[in-house]
């Protein structure tokens, strides 16, 4: 169709950076066919797209890599978490099932239908999650058997209020939050994280998100994909729910392309 935009970027970086900074929540796009099956009307939508997308956490990754000595590469999701999140498990290992918020959601962020009861969503996770995952598979192997090893750092964001569908909402909410996995994320890469985002406020671990993105095929598999989520407080940079960006988004920027080169090496 021709309203339907690239799913995902894959932007190169470096040829010996083993970094790559992965950016899966930014967008707000949903193609047509997709809309057709969502619940909301477009009012209401474009406010659910306010709370759920992490704006601007694109133009982060963006300005980071630009400032990084050795540029990292960049894999960029081009729709909206709203068409499938690659981020979930496609199963019942997902904990976000119980709130609607699987692979493909059908609750909005107030806990509200945004699909209709017994949705399919097989179709959407074959058009959109499993290509999504295949190419960023094949972006990690490619950066192993350039370099050797993967550092997968996730660019997030998150509200500075929680929302009702947060499953660890009434925990700490740092300026920025590492969050971390006991296979894939060595104490040097946390360490690293620390220090660089340490202009930019407290530093926090795993609360009020946890984990970090390893493609299956790799995880708890293999050391040598390291990986870190790094998510922001919306507050530091941008205007609350889904506004425009403000002065503190170059400095966030700054702070991540420091760690970009911290592990670069």
């Amino acid at each position: 169709m021709t309203d339907v935009p690239p799913s995902f970027e894959f932007l190169p970086g470096d040829a010996d950076s083993p970094v790559i900074l992965h950016v899966p929540h930014s967008a707000r796009e949903i193609p047509a066919e997709v809309r057709s099956g969502i619940v909301p009307g477009d009012a209401a939508l474009e406010r659910e797209l306010d709370h759920i997308t992490d704006s601007h956490t694109a133009s982060i990754a963006e300005a980071a890599a630009g400032a990084a000595g050795a540029a990292p590469w960049r894999f960029v999701n081009r729709l909206s978490r709203l068409v499938v999140d690659p981020e979930r498990f496609p199963d019942e290992r997902e904990e976000m099932l119980a709130v609607g918020m699987g692979a493909v959601y059908t609750r909005t962020t107030h806990k509200e239908a945004l699909r209709p009861e017994g949705f399919d969503p097989e179709p959407l996770i074959e058009r959109y999650f499993r290509p999504y995952a295949r190419a960023m598979t094949e972006a990690v192997a490619d950066r192993l058997a350039a370099t050797g090893r993967a550092v997968i750092i996730d660019v997030h964001s998150y509200p500075s209020a929680p929302l009702p569908y947060e499953l660890h909402g009434d925990g700490p909410r740092p300026e920025v939050c590492l969050g971390t996995d006991s296979f894939h994320t060595p104490p040097g890469l946390l360490a690293a994280a620390r220090e660089a985002f340490a202009p930019c406020g407290e530093t926090g671990l795993d609360s009020p998100f946890a984990g970090t993105y390893v493609p299956l095929e790799f995880y708890g598999r293999q050391a040598e994909v390291s990986a870190l989520m790094v998510e922001i407080r919306r507050d530091t940079y941008m205007s609350e729910p889904g506004g425009p960006a403000g002065p503190g988004l170059p400095r966030l920027a700054s702070a991540l392309a420091t760690l970009v080169d911290a592990v670069s090496g």
